[in-house]
């Protein structure tokens, strides 16, 4: 049976990404305690009286409407594992300002307001949840996500799903607008010329092709991603040994915008030349490039 154990921040998507998954032929339960998280599995996964198939992918929601039933999360992951369950817990969270700014708009009632203010109600959620993602197999950030690059995203969940092998995600990204959250390696190509400062360049972005001739033009360019192939030929057979099933790997530049892209792509090229299935997202690269130093 696939499970998928989606949680995370209220107001960061869930139920976006429960009707996504829904959609891919999930069987969903939301709000669901994590103490019933085993009985479910264990019925849903038996044959039926009636003769039915037994439902082989499923969906459990779980997060701070459990309030005090979240105690049992970690007791109840134990028991699918002794069940030898394989399960993936996605984990969605977005910055606070931003969760502020969505309940604001939509008028919702975070689950937490009823005892406290909205900005102390996300603080509190935050670390109700910090155990919980640390156990995570995916996060996903949709602070700045749009909802193509959301479903992108929840696509490679579930791909990942689909095959044992490790899946590479490469994400660009821009220093001045923070740290890509979920990168297990991050590359900083902050030293490399900047197109920026080049006025014909400027308003282009790395996925332009005067921008990857510039960089290209230098050879420590050329040198770098050399160095990067061979580093990535050699580090991830270890992971995969290790046991993990997906690579997120950051890019970053100044702006995100030329620099970082160029080069993630490329990274992505690479991962796929040496047989990894890849994914490359670049995060900023429609922010204003005016506002890059």
């Amino acid at each position: 049976m696939d499970i998928i154990i989606l949680t995370g921040m209220s107001g960061a998507g869930k139920s976006q990404a429960a009707a996504y998954f829904e959609d891919h032929g999930y069987f969903c339960i939301d709000n669901l305690p994590p103490v019933l998280m085993p009985s479910i599995v264990e019925s849903f996964a038996s044959v039926k009286d009636d003769g039915s198939a037994p439902i082989d992918k499923l969906c459990l929601v779980v997060d701070v409407r459990s309030r005090s039933y979240l105690k049992g999360f970690d007791a109840a992951l134990a028991q699918l594992d002794d069940m030898n369950c394989t399960y993936r817990i996605v984990f969605l969270e977005a910055s606070d300002n931003v969760l502020v700014s969505r309940y604001r708009q939509t008028r919702r009632t975070h689950p937490l307001t009823a005892e406290l203010s909205l900005v102390d109600a996300i603080a509190s959620e935050r670390k109700m949840l910090h155990g919980i993602r640390g156990r995570a197999t995916n996060v996903i950030d949709t602070t700045m996500t749009s909802i193509s690059a959301f479903r992108k995203e929840l696509r490679v969940v579930l791909e990942e799903g689909e095959s044992q092998e490790i899946s590479v995600y490469v994400e660009s990204f821009g220093y001045m607008y923070g740290l890509s959250n979920d990168s297990d390696d991050v590359i900083d190509v902050r030293f490399l010329p900047n197109p920026f400062w080049v006025k014909d360049l400027q308003m282009l972005s790395g996925l332009d092709d005067p921008i990857g001739n510039y960089l290209m033009g230098f050879p420590e360019t050329v040198e770098f991603l050399e160095k990067v192939k061979d580093l990535l030929e050699f580090m991830i057979p270890f992971y995969i040994r290790g046991g993990k099933t997906r690579l997120n790997i950051g890019v970053g530049c100044t702006g995100g915008r030329h620099r970082s892209v160029f080069i993630a792509e490329q990274i992505g090229k690479i991962t796929r030349e040496l047989g990894y299935r890849t994914t490359v997202n670049h995060r900023d690269i429609d922010r204003d490039p005016r506002y890059a130093k």
